[in-house]
């Protein structure tokens, strides 16, 4: 049906379809989940894929021509193979190109962070934008572009993976291979393991991100001040290259205030202007983003 916007979000614990309505407005007709089950093999997931739609189309009686798919890596544009996935059994695997075989549906696909920059800057915090940067805070780092309502991938996929760039040659080791990069400075797992070897205590970073609020723990000071001060020296790198006018962020980090008060001060030192223009906000979406932003590739 045309009036309708089909969008699957397919992740390492779960799937989660969505058809929406419209996409000028954030509300669902049908919102369905199922377990990704991905220790389960590739060839399951993609079985779960085909149970979770098959569900979708009983619930509302019809059938799409398209389904958008959020995915937790790149598609390769040379190999069409999926890469850079968390979800290992997905690496190396013709994903689209399966799941249409399964469905006998088109599919367009993009990852997460290209999903969530896209579902913010339509329905959420940048809409209104024309240039956005949407920057996901987790357990990892990602970002993605979107410039008048299109996500850009750029030559190799990787448009936007900002979490990749050297911050620090002398900070930890990545999983990529290399050392000091955004991600192992801003994710929330790396800023747990910063305080943890100051203080000497395990805690999650709501709980330090709390102390540091109240001004009761030093070592959470120094936790999330360096976080505001490396967020805006990394930041400031892409606002230089592609010049946003809103700078969107999500995941857990997201949450910790201060990125959008001395974060903001901490990116205008860096940034190549007398001033910062750029909109430095905290999302609208949570976690429908994904979904959102993978039935808004059928309308793209």
């Amino acid at each position: 049906m045309t009036d309708q916007f089909w969008g699957l979000d397919l992740g390492g614990t779960k799937i989660e379809g969505v058809i929406l309505a419209s996409t000028e407005q954030p509300e669902s007709i049908l919102r369905l989940r199922v377990p990704t089950e991905a220790n389960d093999g590739y060839d399951h997931v993609i079985s779960q894929i085909k149970k979770l739609v098959a569900q979708m189309e009983n619930n509302v009686g019809s059938r799409p021509n398209k389904i958008g798919i959020c995915t937790p890596g790149v598609i390769d544009p040379q190999t069409k193979r999926l890469k850079n996935c968390n979800a290992t059994c997905l690496n190396g695997q013709m994903l689209a190109r399966d799941i249409e075989s399964a469905l006998s549906i088109e599919v367009c696909t993009s990852n997460d962070a290209n999903c969530f920059a896209l579902a913010e800057s339509r329905l959420g915090a940048a809409r209104g934008s024309s240039t956005v940067f949407g920057v996901i805070l987790g357990s990892g780092v990602g970002g993605g572009i979107v410039v008048n309502g299109t996500a850009l991938y750029g030559g190799q996929g990787i448009a936007g993976e900002w979490g990749h760039i050297l911050l620090d040659p002398d900070g930890p080791d990545c999983y990529c291979g290399r050392r000091g990069c955004v991600e192992t400075i801003l994710a929330g797992p790396f800023l747990e393991e910063f305080y943890k070897n100051l203080s000497q205590q395990d805690l999650s970073l709501s709980e330090i991100n709390k102390l540091a609020e109240a001004g009761e723990d030093p070592y959470a000071v120094s936790t999330i001040d360096r976080l505001t001060q490396q967020f805006g020296r990394g930041i400031a790198n892409v606002i230089n290259i592609i010049d946003p006018h809103t700078v969107v962020i999500g995941g857990g980090v997201s949450n910790v205030k201060s990125l959008y008060t001395k974060g903001v001060i901490e990116t205008a030192k860096h940034v190549f202007n007398h001033q910062l223009d750029t909109k430095i906000v905290q999302n609208q979406l949570g976690d429908s983003a994904g979904v959102f932003g993978a039935a808004m590739l059928v309308a793209s």
